[in-house]
């Protein structure tokens, strides 16, 4: 299998691209060419070649004609090209699922908050984020400087190994990047799920860490408190449910004589023998057993 894309300067989308079905055909061959006859040949032409056919594999949008965009109208380049068609496909694969939906669910995550900025930076209508901050920026400096260009021969090896190199910088943040969104999605579900106590009022974890905060603050509006294991496996946590995920303010704060205290300052306000803390600002507080964050929870709703 052979995977063309064009020589010389590279990019952000053309990088893109290829890593991707690199990762889906870790066996193919990477040419960098212009050359029509061997572009003609492979078996992907990734922003080169002057085609838009993901059936045969094709991915440029450099010709006269083209209008491929997103429902938002944000414009495809190469790199949103190869993940429409590919996409989901490259996550079922690395995550060994067998959820289509939830793949899908994914892969457009991923293209909402990477791929899409790839492709406005590709064609011009943004310049990404300030500096070097950028992805596309970041990647442009793996191109050969002008002063280290010798004779074609060796300028294309040496185009070919800085490609690679800025390609491997994309292979590692794309499988992070979607283990992250991979986690967030099946997390989301653990917390859609779990135990409502109290009148559907406090939301029971099955353990700490998941990524409830946005799931709660967006889908159960009756939901107060939500309650933790927190990730030394101490203590239980009591935290508050914000008006929006990202707010400061508490749909319900703990009680303001709880503020500040620990230990047995806390035990002796609220008659919770293992209460451990709860924080100044009355957001989160802790018991030493799941029944004292309970407890707290439970006086917390009464107060």
């Amino acid at each position: 299998m052979v995977i063309a894309t064009h020589n010389g300067s590279f990019h952000a989308d053309d990088i893109f691209g290829v890593a991707v079905l690199l990762r889906l055909h870790p066996g193919a061959q990477l040419i960098r060419t212009r050359d029509a006859e061997l572009i003609a040949r492979a078996d992907f032409a990734v922003d080169v070649g002057g085609e838009w056919d993901a059936g045969r594999g094709r991915f440029d949008h450099h010709q006269r004609g083209f209008s491929g965009a997103r429902d938002s109208g944000v414009v495809y380049a190469s790199a949103g090209l190869v993940w429409r068609a590919h996409g989901a496909a490259l996550v079922e694969q690395t995550f060994g699922l067998n959820d289509p939906a939830l793949a899908q669910s994914v892969a457009d995550a991923l293209d909402e908050e990477l791929v899409q900025h790839l492709d406005r930076a590709d064609t011009g209508v943004d310049h990404g984020a300030p500096g070097l901050f950028g992805l596309s920026a970041l990647l442009s400096q793996f191109n050969t400087t002008w002063d280290a260009r010798r004779d074609a021969v060796q300028d294309e090896a040496d185009a070919l190994a800085n490609f690679r190199k800025a390609m491997a910088v994309v292979d590692t943040l794309l499988a992070a990047t979607l283990d992250q969104l991979r986690a967030k999605y099946q997390g989301a579900e653990l917390v859609r799920n779990a135990e409502k106590l109290f009148g559907g009022q406090v939301l029971l974890m099955p353990r700490g860490g998941l990524p409830w905060r946005e799931v709660v603050s967006r889908e159960m509006p009756e939901v107060l408190f939500v309650v933790y294991p927190d990730s030394s496996a101490r203590q239980y946590q009591v935290h508050v449910v914000t008006v929006e995920p990202h707010s400061f303010q508490a749909r319900k704060d703990l009680p303001r004589p709880w503020a500040g205290l620990r230990l047995a300052e806390l035990a002796e306000v609220t008659g919770v023998a293992d209460a451990v803390f709860c924080h100044n600002g009355r957001f989160i507080a802790g018991a030493a057993s799941l029944a004292g964050a309970m407890r707290l929870a439970e006086l917390a709703l009464a107060s």
